[in-house]
């Protein structure tokens, strides 16, 4: 598949947008994060402690970024998933989970 030079142009000046559009939201407030984020981040870590189908040996990490919260890690199982997800949801501030959580057994 060829690109005529103009769509070409085209493709890498929203490619380079997108990009920068993403270092934007990091230099506004760092690599922590802006305050409100580290909120719910602290608070959906603190929900996630309180359910014992999530302890060790389950890995669950949590980053939020502009009140999106991304969990990634590894359970054992689709519940445990699921649980995570309906759990990051409840946190005061959240706006949308993207779980990333993956299984153990490599199942879906």
């Amino acid at each position: 598949m060829t690109f005529a030079p103009r769509a070409l142009h085209c493709l890498v000046a929203l490619a380079a947008v997108w990009a920068l559009s993403g270092c934007a939201s990091f230099s506004r407030c760092g690599l922590e994060g802006c305050a409100p984020d580290r909120e719910i981040t602290a608070h959906v870590r603190t929900l996630l402690n309180q359910h014992e189908a999530l302890e060790a040996p389950n890995l669950v990490t949590v980053q939020t970024l502009d009140r999106v919260v991304y969990l990634k890690g590894l359970v054992g199982t689709p519940y445990q998933k699921q649980l995570a997800s309906y759990v990051a949801s409840q946190a005061d501030g959240v706006i949308r989970v993207v779980n990333l959580i993956g299984l153990e057994n490599g199942s879906r």
